[in-house]
This record gives structure tokens, C-alpha cells and sequence, in this order.
């Protein structure tokens, strides 16, 4: 993984898009010596967002999955009993 500045970049920045783009090349930025962003290839970002995806689909999952459900029967009994209230 290649590491370069700011002032780098602006320098190079086709040079180095096309490093991440086509040679697949990851690119940290820095800034005053401290990683501030990341140039990457387009596939790389499209597998990033994928796996964020998948991650929050597991997370939705587990949190559906752990969430108190309320048996069938017991929603139509409760729906039978309180459609007296019901407007019409």
C-alpha cells in the first residue's frame, strides 16, 4: 500500500488514479504525517459497500430474530375482540 501527501496527490492525481484504478493500487492520503483518506479502485469500493450490506442485513436479522413476537392466535383473538371499536 502506497502512502502519499496531499501536496503529492494534486502533483500526481491522474498518476495515481490510475494506479488505484487499473494497477488496483490502494493509496492512503496523509496529512502532516497522519492517514486522512484512501484513494481506491471503483471495484474496491463496490465490494466495501457489499460487505456494509451484508453486515447490516446480518444486524437487522439478529435484532429481528431477538425482538418478542406475538403468537398468531393470539393476534386474531385480539383482533376479534376489539373489532367492536373499530369505526364503520
Amino acid at each position: 500500500m502506497t502512502v502519499t501527501s496531499v501536496s503529492e496527490l494534486k502533483k500526481a492525481l491522474s498518476e495515481f488514479l490510475n494506479r488505484a484504478a487499473y494497477g488496483r493500487e490502494r493509496i492512503i492520503v496523509a496529512s502532516r504525517g497522519k492517514p486522512k483518506a484512501a484513494v481506491i479502485s471503483i471495484e474496491d469500493l463496490r465490494r466495501l459497500e457489499e460487505l456494509e450490506d451484508a453486515l447490516a442485513a446480518r444486524e437487522a436479522l439478529a435484532a429481528y430474530g431477538a425482538r418478542e413476537t406475538t403468537p398468531w392466535e393470539q393476534v386474531k383473538r385480539e383482533l376479534a375482540e376489539g373489532s367492536d371499536d373499530l369505526p364503520g
